[in-house]
């Protein structure tokens, strides 16, 4: 029936139809288009930056290279396509693209979360337990990375061979998680994916974080050289970094919790169709900020695109070998790092 529905423009519009005038689709679709060139641009500079100058391929930075490859992901393909169902006012790309659609976005955003998982351990073992991280190597960060990957494909793929489904949302113009349908095979997938994708990922950052806050504090109340604060700066700028992008994702993905919460607990009919809208906006928006964060937080990166938009050679940081710590951050190699 959904094939139907999705491939008869006038029966989609009754059923899996937009509750929203054409003026607000417009309005939406112009904040899509706009944010999608602002995001493919800006994630472009970074991966740019990130190629050009040796001395940040570190494996942190490695992480959060895939993190632009996640955003530029959405906003190549999730943008375009919300938005020009948007402009038609309801969705126009039948059963097949909504599939494809909805699965990429909860790939990428799956893959996400994971990814940042990654950053969070990472900063736990540089700085807390630096004797583990002085013996991760390069293969060991391959993997992380892959595993968030592959969770992120596992529950993409999900939805697509039976457990629960996509299907256009109550605005008409994107596809999701079919939340209106909330049987049993919907509530299990939604759970499940809370339980897995939010709540631990969350517990484990939560847990990094705040001893590494323990560690920063207990450093800088005791007396160090000056190369000794310089390591640490750096690392509390990567760090510093890594807790506002967790946040940041924490506010853009917390509107979509709710709503799948609401629909699995309540009547999805009762949700607010702003809510409706607003929700997957917000979860696409981490896409465009990050850059910003990067710039903001990192001064070595903030360097380097100066550096980059003024066509100078970005010259190497110097890199010292006091603390065990800064294994880590130093630039990626084959074998150990």
């Amino acid at each position: 029936m959904l094939r139907n529905n999705l491939g008869n423009s006038s029966d989609s519009k009754n059923e899996d139809g937009s509750v929203f005038s054409q003026t607000e689709h417009n309005i939406v679709a112009t904040y899509l288009i706009m944010a999608g060139i602002i995001s493919i641009i800006s994630n472009i500079i970074v991966l740019g930056i990130f190629i050009k100058y040796k001395e940040l391929r570190t494996p942190t930075n490695a992480i959060i290279i895939n993190l632009a490859v996640t955003d530029i992901g959405v906003s190549s393909i999730g943008y375009p396509m919300s938005a020009a169902s948007d402009l038609y006012g309801s969705w126009k790309f039948g059963y097949a693209g909504c599939q494809v659609y909805a699965g990429l976005n909860i790939f990428f955003g799956m893959a996400s979360i994971g990814l940042l998982t990654v950053v969070a351990v990472d900063r736990y073992l540089t700085i807390c337990l630096p004797d583990i991280g002085r013996r991760m190597t390069t293969n060991t960060y391959i993997g992380l990375i892959l595993g968030a990957w592959i969770n992120g494909l596992f529950w993409a793929l999900m939805p697509i061979i039976g457990w629960a489904s996509y299907a256009p949302d109550p605005t008409g113009a994107t596809c999701t998680i079919n939340w209106r349908k909330n049987d049993r095979s919907f509530v299990s997938y939604t759970m499940t994916v809370i339980a897995i994708n939010f709540i631990v990922p969350l517990t484990v950052m939560f847990y990094c974080y705040y001893h590494v806050t323990l560690s920063i504090k207990h450093h800088t109340t005791s007396d160090c050289t000056e190369s000794l604060n310089r390591d640490w700066s750096d690392q509390i700028d990567v760090t510093k970094m890594s807790v506002i992008m967790i946040c940041m994702f924490l506010v853009a993905w917390s509107p979509y919790s709710i709503v799948c919460l609401w629909a699995s607990f309540g009547d999805p009919k009762k949700i607010p169709p702003p809510m409706a809208i607003i929700a997957p906006l917000f979860a696409k928006s981490s896409t465009f900020y990050n850059p910003c964060i990067y710039v903001v937080a990192n001064k070595k990166f903030r360097r380097a695109m100066l550096a980059m938009f003024k066509c100078q050679t970005h010259q190497t940081m110097p890199v010292t070998s006091i603390l065990p710590m800064d294994v880590s951050q130093n630039p990626l190699a084959s074998g150990r790092i």
